[in-house]
């Protein structure tokens, strides 16, 4: 039961719970059976568990409570993260101004709370608890643990639902070979990144461990790492996946992966970029499901998604995405096409690389090295006869030129650029080279997005906002003053985050008549800007206000997500 047997088993005789007849019954039978002592007295009903924990616990001074019975705060749970939590198999129970009570099974192991109060920086002291509750208040509080990549190692056969097939022509080992470990264990660590809805994988060699991390609704996590020892053969499997070069550490590569996992078909895109202390690989999992949703999926209101379906219904003309990296403008432009993609039009896109493979649609890839840029590309899919183009990005100002004279000559075209308001591109381009009078006359809308993250609807529970947060809102505070807003606890569904999923927030610039006269006449931007508003444009804070009122999101999430507006 513990690695103090002999020393509780005296314990118990001291105090009269067992007699030295049965102790010595017991060494007879854990002889033959390979059980420890204490393990046979308690199989034969002599003593309980309870009863050990309670004995050992009074002799050290030390409380036995049933973790059933309290229902902890996510507060308190909060103050040990899961990974240490899970490795010294203590869950936090009490918090007080100087200690953090922790319940743990073996009273004996001093050091536990030793590690803990070094890990901490705080002041830790023990409760004790059944091994069989804490084992369940570690999964209700901090989710339900996998396989420990030791166990997974030892035991690779015992995961017969982490089977994958790899569908990777350029080296058939990977297709056939999949009973070793450590293939296992990357099949596995890719697996638990679709189960965790991941949209990262982050491989990092470090000096003195190897670290795997998740990015979770946008949020990194890190997971339970591999042995250091480890560190090479998983790199190597990685790259072999992907196609990349073995032999070859001292460049970036990039590359990719197809992957069955459970019957879902996955694209894996997979980068290297040599470190300190080995190379740091990042693999991106391309979700088809998160890809195909609807334009109500993305968060869009009633008002506004109607406003989107009449801008992306015109003939001609350029739609602008804008945004930073990793702020959904990707999944928004897919989603436009997946709805216009309709056996009587010809789409096209231009990208780099392609992400999503959709069916209906001709996609082309830029390649550089041979000469296939976006303008070469754009150049020769004009005498393809598309109804919809979509360029991957803007970059320069040969790739805005061909997109403008694209939508001039009858072609609807969309596009992302990076700005931080939708107001913003249209200086943007001015300042790439493209005429004002160009521009104002291709360009239906720009488009600003963000991403929050969405409350958990299996543990949303009412709350007050804080005076800071208040305060924060400025002029707009006034709305939430007796307003009951909605939070997430934190729940296993949700990873104890209290976050399950993603929606966007959006900016929708119309370019009107008044608005193309303003742009003609090199209208400066802060004007631009406040004449957009006046139109009726919502910002990016006003667009996440509603939906905090709405119970949709948090208003750390859009404070966090909307900070320069």
């Amino acid at each position: 039961m513990t690695a103090n047997d002999d020393y509780i088993i005296e314990i118990l005789k001291d105090v009269g719970l067992i007699k030295s007849e049965q102790i010595e019954a017991a060494k007879t039978a854990a002889g033959g059976r390979h059980q420890s002592i204490l393990d046979v007295l308690v199989e034969q009903g002599i003593i309980s568990k309870l009863e050990v924990l309670k004995t050992v616990a009074m002799q050290l001074g030390m409380d036995v409570i049933v973790l059933a019975d309290h229902e902890i705060p996510q507060e308190v749970i909060q103050q040990v993260p899961a990974a240490i939590a899970r490795r010294y198999k203590v869950v936090p129970v009490f918090d007080s101004e100087n200690t953090l009570s922790v319940a743990l099974s073996d009273p004996l192991n001093i050091e536990t709370l030793d590690s803990l109060r070094y890990l901490l920086k705080r002041n830790v002291d023990g409760v004790v608890a059944a091994e069989e509750e804490i084992n369940e208040a570690l999964d209700k509080y901090y989710g339900r643990a996998e396989k420990s990549m030791e166990e997974l190692l030892q035991n690779p056969s015992q995961s017969a639902d982490a089977q994958v097939r790899v569908d990777d022509t350029a080296d058939e080992t990977v297709a056939t070979d999949v009973d070793t470990p450590i293939i296992k264990l990357v099949s596995l660590i890719i697996m638990e990144a679709q189960r965790s809805r991941a949209s990262d994988i982050h491989v990092e060699p470090l000096e003195t461990r190897f670290r795997i991390r998740y990015r979770i609704d946008g949020v990194l996590r890190e997971m339970e790492p591999p042995p250091k020892r480890l560190q090479a053969v998983i790199l190597s499997r990685i790259k072999l996946m992907a196609g990349m070069k073995l032999s070859e550490k001292r460049v970036p590569q990039d590359g990719r992966i197809r992957i069955n996992v459970a019957g879902e078909d996955l694209d894996l895109r997979v980068s290297t970029v040599p470190a300190s202390h080995g190379e740091s690989i990042v693999m991106r999992i391309l979700n088809k499901q998160s890809l195909l949703l609807g334009l109500p999926k993305l968060g869009l209101f009633a008002d506004d998604q109607q406003i989107f379906e009449r801008l992306i219904s015109s003939p001609e003309g350029i739609l602008l995405l804008t945004g930073p990296t990793g702020s959904g403008k990707t999944t928004t432009l897919y989603a436009c096409l997946n709805h216009l993609n309709r056996p009587d039009r010809k789409i096209i896109t231009v990208e780099e690389p392609v992400e999503y493979r959709i069916s209906g649609i001709n996609q082309v890839q830029v390649r550089t090295d041979i000469g296939l840029t976006f303008p070469a590309v754009l150049r020769s899919i004009m005498r393809q006869a598309p109804n919809i183009i979509m360029v991957g990005e803007i970059r320069d100002f040969p790739t805005a030129e061909i997109a403008i004279e694209a939508s001039l000559t009858g072609h609807l075209v969309f596009s992302t650029l990076h700005t931080n308001d939708a107001p913003s591109a249209i200086p943007r381009l001015m300042d790439l080279g493209v005429k004002p009078f160009l521009l104002a006359s291709s360009i239906k809308a720009t488009i600003a997005q963000r991403l929050v993250r969405v409350i958990c609807e299996k543990c949303a529970a009412p709350y007050t906002p804080t005076e800071r947060e208040i305060g924060l809102l400025g002029n707009t505070a006034s709305q939430f003053k007796d307003v009951k807003l909605l939070k997430g606890k934190g729940c296993a569904a949700c990873g104890q985050t209290g976050y399950r999923g993603r929606k966007g927030l959006y900016e929708i610039f119309v370019i009107n008549d008044e608005v193309q006269e303003m742009i003609y006449n090199k209208t400066p931007l802060i004007q631009l800007r406040a004449r957009a508003r006046e139109l009726g444009m919502r910002t990016l804070r006003e667009d996440g206000l509603r939906k905090v009122v709405s119970g949709i999101t948090t208003l750390d999430e859009v404070l966090s997500a909307t900070m320069g507006d």
